[in-house]
C-alpha cells in the first residue's frame, strides 16, 4: 500500500520532512496498540473486536514535570474528547496525548492519570517531604473517533495494559498508519480510514521549523471525497455502504518545533480546517472534529522555581502565512495517508469497510491531468 507521496498525483508547496510524519518534530513519539480479535456475529461485551489506541507524546520525559505550550480548537463538536477544556483555559499539555474509540474514551483517561501519578506521586496529596501543600490535580487529554461499526463497542476493550503498551511502544522513528492502534476500525468518506500522518519544513533563518500532523480518520460521504482537488467521489464508489456513512469524526493533533505560545498555536488549530476541507468535508453535523496541537520548543516547569520563565520568541505575523500553509498542507496529506495505507478489514457481523482502491484513483486523477 503505497503513501500518496509514492503516486505522483499529489503536489505539495512546502517540502516533506525526512519521515513525512509528525515524528519530524524532534523528540516527538508515536505507539499504537492494536486489538483484532474475533470474527463473526456480535456477542455484546465480548466482540469481534476492530480497535485499539494511539497516543502521541511530545517528549519522552515526565511530561507532567515538564509541560509544553499546549492549544486546542473544536471545528464541529459532536465528540467526547476529554481534557480540551483545561487545555483550553491554561495553554499548556501535562500528559500524552490518546487516541481511541469513543466509549474507551473514560477507561484510557483513567490510565494516563494512574501513569502520571506513578511519576508524581505528589499529584492530590502535596509534597509530604517538605510539608510544601500542591494538591495539583492532572488533566488526561484524550480523543476519539466511533469505531462502531467493525467492533464490540459497548465492550469497551481498551484500558490500562493497552495504554501501558502503546506508551511504551513510543518511538521517534516512522510511524505505522491506516489499520492501527485507534485507526483500527475507523471509515473515511465509506472507505477504511485509519491513522496518516504527514509533516512539512519551513526554511527560516540559521535553521528551520517543522510542523507535523496525525489523523485518525472517520467522516464523510463517499462522493465528497476529493484528492488534490478532483472529485474521486464522484467516479468510485464503495461495494458497501452503512447508514448515515456521512457521519463520524476526525482527531487531528499538531506539533511543531516553532517557539509559539499557546495563543499562537491556537491560530494554527484554526487553520486544520483548511485542511480537512480541501479532503471534501462539509463538517456534517454528526461529526466530531478536534484539533489539538503544541510545540516543542520550550518547556513549562510543573513546580517553577521563579515566577518568571524564558522562552524563545517567535514574532508570528512574518511566518505565520507559512505556518499556517504548512498546517493545511500536513492536515491535507495525513488524511489522504489514513486512506491510502489501510485495507480491507470485515469486522462484527460481517461489516466491511473497504481500501480504497488505489489503482482506479491513479486512473481518475490522470483524467483530470494529475
Amino acid at each position: 500500500m503505497p503513501r500518496i507521496q509514492e503516486l505522483e498525483i499529489y503536489h505539495n508547496r512546502l517540502p516533506r520532512g525526512p519521515l513525512n510524519a509528525i515524528t519530524d518534530v524532534p523528540g516527538v513519539a508515536v505507539g499504537h496498540e492494536t486489538l483484532i480479535t474475533g470474527n463473526g456475529t456480535w456477542q455484546p461485551g465480548r466482540g469481534p473486536f476492530r480497535t485499539g489506541v494511539t497516543v502521541v507524546l511530545p517528549h519522552q520525559d515526565n511530561l507532567y514535570a515538564e509541560k509544553v505550550p499546549a492549544a486546542v480548537h473544536t471545528i464541529n463538536g459532536f465528540g467526547k474528547v476529554t481534557g480540551f477544556e483545561q487545555v483550553r483555559e491554561l495553554g499548556r499539555l501535562e500528559t500524552p496525548i490518546a487516541l481511541t474509540g469513543t466509549l474507551n474514551v473514560p477507561r484510557v483517561a483513567d490510565a494516563l492519570i494512574s501513569l502520571a501519578i506513578e511519576q508524581n506521586p505528589h499529584i492530590g496529596v502535596g509534597f509530604a517531604e517538605t510539608g510544601r501543600k500542591g494538591y495539583a490535580s492532572v488533566n488526561p487529554v484524550v480523543g476519539e473517533t466511533s469505531d462502531g461499526f467493525l467492533s464490540d463497542i459497548q465492550a469497551r476493550p481498551i484500558g490500562e495494559n493497552e495504554v501501558r503498551t502503546a506508551v511504551s511502544q513510543a518511538t521517534t522513528g516512522p510511524v505505522s498508519e491506516g489499520v492501527v492502534g485507534a485507526g483500527t476500525g475507523t471509515s473515511c468518506f465509506g472507505w477504511k480510514g485509519g491513522i496518516g500522518t504527514a509533516s512539512r519544513v519551513l526554511p527560516v533563518q540559521n535553521g528551520s521549523f517543522t510542523i507535523g500532523a496525525l489523523v485518525q480518520s472517520n467522516y464523510g460521504s463517499p462522493e465528497e471525497l476529493t484528492i488534490a482537488g478532483v472529485p474521486v467521489g464522484q467516479h468510485i464508489q464503495p461495494p458497501q455502504q452503512a447508514k448515515r456513512a456521512e457521519d463520524g469524526s476526525i482527531m487531528i493533533v499538531l506539533a511543531t518545533n516553532a517557539p509559539l505560545n499557546g495563543r499562537q498555536l491556537g491560530r494554527l488549530c484554526r487553520r486544520a480546517a483548511f485542511g480537512l476541507a480541501r479532503t471534501g468535508s462539509t463538517c456534517h453535523g454528526g461529526s466530531g472534529d478536534f484539533v489539538i496541537a503544541f510545540s516543542t520548543a520550550y518547556r513549562l516547569p510543573d513546580q517553577p522555581k521563579t515566577l518568571v520563565v524564558e522562552r524563545p520568541f517567535l514574532d508570528e505575523q512574518p511566518i505565520m502565512s507559512s505556518l499556517a500553509l504548512a498546517v493545511i498542507e500536513a492536515v491535507e496529506e495525513a488524511i489522504y495517508n489514513s486512506l491510502f495505507m489501510a485495507h480491507t478489514v470485515v469486522g462484527r457481523d460481517g461489516n466491511t469497510r473497504y481500501a480504497l482502491p488505489v489503482d482506479e484513483v491513479v486512473a481518475v486523477m490522470r483524467q483530470y491531468g494529475r
